[in-house]
């Protein structure tokens, strides 16, 4: 439904009335033209000395934030004005969700929940605790750690190993903001079917493996395919799933990225691929009908050699070396998001972990959503332009660079789809 953005406002904070019945709120995204200070804010209702409070904790990507609010301190239009785009308020009865939309209105939609999953809510809102334990990340005790050696025969994280335990951590969060999208998405109960996982460019597995176990943890069965060239990685990593007896749920390939064949998938993780596969996983997730993207890309070498005659008054920031690199990643990665809009996803670049664990710390987080044939015919002919102009401003992108993205020629045939539900064929 779309209204004045004032009106979806006061709804959202009229449910905030009770906090005892309000499971968890999530601010994200962003509004065009609009820079919030954080990522992400997560808003839950915590117990202090007897008393109610709003633990508000921000993310900015390299560290979190946490404030602790009375309850008429919590003013969610401050939230809104500052530059985010979405709202998610679940409580123990609906699910409240609110988009600003490029013309500055309220796209809201309330979602009551089933009655079966009611009671389970409910346990949730009565873990009010301050200190609250964070039990769905994996503790280095997990065996899979011993036979990737990340720790010692005893379980004890090895210090060598510390950057690749918190970079897995730190990935899992990712996971679940992945998991949490897909049991939104799913019309059925996501529990009833496996979610399929494809990591393209798996090496060696560290966070495939993850992947599956935390997502197990979560309480979902779940299928992975992990897909590397080498043969050696496709062999070590086929072992370690039989040594762990969960070789009937992964699965290793020794597969160029390119000559996957397509299939139906859930999730699809490309991490650090180098230049053009990190282009590779996209088309071949895309193709795929992926529902969620995490893509880390690596070596953006492509769109760096062909910055050969940057536009004024680009000239002279490339004119310096290591300056026509970074600006060759920006452009790359730019250019990667841009094009997962126009085809229907929900794009992020954010910093999955800190720049002091791993350089290569940007990530592309793309979620694609249900068509949603309920749509008025207003809202489509809206949506329509934003494609047009997010298309247009593609292309001009690329003319003034005069680039040849590998991207759009892997998907030249859904980019000229787009065009024609854009309107521009």
């Amino acid at each position: 439904m779309i209204s004045d953005l004032a009106e979806g406002i006061v709804k959202a904070q009229s449910l905030l009335s009770l906090p005892q019945s309000i499971v968890r709120i999530v601010i994200s995204g962003k509004q065009r033209s609009k820079a919030p200070q954080f990522l992400r804010v997560d808003i839950r209702p915590v117990l202090i000395k007897s008393l109610i409070h709003w633990q508000v904790v921000s993310h900015d990507g390299k560290k979190d934030i946490t404030k602790n609010l009375l309850p008429s301190d919590l003013n969610l239009e401050q939230f809104i004005e500052s530059g985010f785009a979405n709202l998610l308020i679940e409580t123990n009865q609906i699910e409240f969700t609110l988009r600003v939309t490029k013309s500055g209105q309220a796209q809201s939609n309330t979602r009551r929940i089933p009655a079966s999953d009611i009671s389970q809510l409910e346990r949730k809102t009565n873990e009010l605790s301050h200190d609250r334990v964070k039990s769905r990340l994996l503790d280095e005790n997990e065996e899979l750690f011993k036979h990737l050696g990340i720790t010692d025969h005893e379980g004890k994280l090895k210090p060598s190993r510390s950057d690749k335990f918190k970079q897995v951590q730190e990935f899992l969060k990712s996971i679940e903001i992945a998991i949490e999208f897909l049991n939104r998405k799913s019309e059925a109960h996501i529990e009833s079917k496996p979610i399929r996982i494809v990591d393209l460019g798996c090496g060696h597995a560290y966070l495939t493996f993850a992947a599956h176990r935390f997502v197990k943890k979560l309480g979902h069965s779940t299928e992975v395919l992990g897909v590397d060239e080498r043969a050696e990685s496709r062999d070590r990593n086929n072992a370690i799933a039989q040594l762990l007896d969960i070789s009937n749920e992964m699965k290793f390939s020794a597969t160029k990225i390119s000559q996957l064949p397509k299939q139906s998938t859930d999730l699809t993780i490309a991490l650090h691929a180098c230049d053009t596969a990190t282009d590779d996983a996209i088309a071949w997730a895309v193709k795929s009908q992926s529902s969620v993207m995490l893509i880390a890309p690596c070596c953006q070498h492509d769109i760096q050699s062909q910055m050969s005659a940057a536009p004024t008054p680009w000239n002279i920031v490339t004119r310096y070396g290591i300056l026509h690199e970074r600006v060759g990643d920006i452009i790359t990665d730019s250019i990667r998001a841009q094009i997962l809009r126009v085809l229907g996803y929900r794009t992020e670049i954010i910093e999955f972990i800190a720049g002091d664990h791993t350089p290569r710390n940007l990530m592309i987080r793309a979620f694609k959503s249900n068509k949603d044939t309920t749509l008025t015919t207003s809202l489509k002919t809206q949506r329509a332009q934003d494609r047009a102009h997010d298309l247009q401003d593609l292309d001009k992108m690329i003319a003034e660079w005069r680039i040849a993205p590998k991207l759009m020629e892997l998907l030249h045939e859904e980019l000229e789809q787009a065009r024609s539900g854009a309107g521009l064929s």
